[in-house]
């Protein structure tokens, strides 16, 4: 197949018609096709069907303690003992929460606009303006979070090996930027792990907010669906070596180990800042759900269990992302028109269009009846300014329907990219 800069007009028009009745053949289908959001599929959550039966009756007493009562802010001992074990922290950084860790992602902004964070001067909603560090291509809800608090977000261009930080060591000297949002192994959406080096020169920052925050979404630490388990440098300790303790939080969960909606989440953070969040959670909560904890402990024991049962996930997630690659590779990196991820883990495919077509493509596989997150989505403000980059979620369709989708965002890809260049 040509290369469609290579293509003179007569070629593109036969290419667009060729396209535009496969366009059509597939609208006819009437499809209803999901790649929106990186859920597990079905068969994926029937992997942890065994915490339905735990803990068993009469088993409710764990770390001294009757599980069903209340008391215990910070979480149970052996759930914040697992955590530990899988980031390899101390446990007594750890604070064990509820399901989601994008609650206590949102719930330490707010804080830190309430209250103000262990080394601030005074709550940031008393501050004139509150700028907050974005790498982006990046996770939309973490934009989301800062927008709400109506921060000003500035964009970090990604590399391979994590944000640019040449940039951020430049804009951390501006004492209203206040943090950077980071996810560093397997990013979302391009499935990058960030390098030993990315990972010291943010612990040595020198910013100058003196409760500047790196927020370290750990969410993909455990997630490799191809080849074995990649250790990434700790950033709780790099940040303590550095002279800079307090300048982390790194939040993690079981939402992609177990069930999304019923699993376990934690933060951690070092001491002082674990006692500054300790005193002003006490007054919101009494405890989290200490039975889901034991439930979680008793199914997932360890790190090496964990780890085993995530060989079960990559059982399932490695075809299905092949698939997407395969397809690419097929159909779309003959003719030029966009360029993409490999990823090893994580739970997304990052794709780039041409400049200018991620909406139209978008817009065309919409009407297919096929979902995706809205292109600029992983941007600030949710404006890429090149209008190229779509996030592609392999995991939650079934095989047949993947296939499905992505023969129609193939075809939607090839239309935009003829209309482009055709102008």
């Amino acid at each position: 197949m040509n290369r469609i800069a290579s293509m003179d007009r007569a070629q593109l028009k036969a290419l667009y018609a060729e396209e535009l009745q496969k366009y059509e053949q597939i609208k006819a289908k009437g499809l209803k096709l999901d790649m929106s959001r990186g859920k597990p599929g079905s068969d994926q959550l029937d992997l942890s069907d065994g915490l339905l039966s735990l803990p068993v009756s009469g088993e409710t007493t764990a770390d001294g303690m009757d599980v069903r009562n209340y008391g215990v802010l910070d979480g149970l001992p052996s759930c914040r003992r697992l955590f530990a074990d899988i980031l390899g922290v101390d446990v007594k950084e750890v604070f064990a929460a509820g399901n989601a860790s994008l609650n206590l992602m949102y719930d330490v902004i707010a804080k830190a606009y309430t209250h103000g964070l262990v080394n601030s001067e005074k709550p940031w909603s008393r501050l004139e303006r509150v700028k907050f560090l974005c790498p982006a291509p990046g996770y939309d809800r973490h934009f989301k979070i800062s927008e709400t608090f109506g921060m000003e977000m500035l964009t970090v261009p990604m590399t391979e090996h994590g944000p640019d930080m040449d940039l951020v060591e430049r804009l951390v000297k501006d004492p209203d930027v206040k943090g950077i949002w980071c996810v560093p192994k397997f990013s979302n959406p391009e499935g990058i792990v960030y390098s030993d080096e990315t990972i010291l020169r943010l612990a040595r920052l020198k910013p100058a907010a003196p409760d500047f925050i790196i927020m370290w979404d750990n969410a993909y630490c455990v997630h490799e669906f191809d080849g074995e388990y990649v250790e990434i440098r700790e950033i709780l300790s790099t940040c303590r070596e550095a002279g800079s303790p307090d300048m982390v939080f790194e939040f993690a969960s079981t939402s992609k180990v177990t069930y999304p909606g019923a699993g376990v989440s934690c933060f951690a953070c070092s001491e002082r800042s674990m006692a500054h969040m300790k005193k002003l959670i006490a007054a919101q909560s009494i405890s989290y759900d200490k039975v889901n904890q034991l439930r979680h402990v008793l199914f997932l024991k360890d790190k090496a269990n964990v780890l085993a049962h995530m060989k079960k996930h990559a059982a399932i997630l490695k075809p299905k992302f092949d698939a997407v690659i395969s397809r690419l590779d097929a159909e779309i990196a003959p003719l030029g028109i966009a360029s993409y991820n490999r990823p090893k883990g994580g739970y997304f495919v990052s794709l780039d269009t041409l400049p200018g077509c991620a909406k139209r493509t978008h817009a065309l596989l919409k009407e297919l009846g096929v979902v995706m997150t809205g292109a600029g989505a992983t941007f600030p403000y949710g404006v890429d300014p090149e209008d190229k980059n779509l996030r592609i979620a392999p995991s939650y369709p079934p095989t047949a329907e993947l296939n499905a989708a992505m023969e129609a965002l193939c075809v939607c890809l090839k239309l935009a990219a003829c209309e482009k260049v055709l102008g």
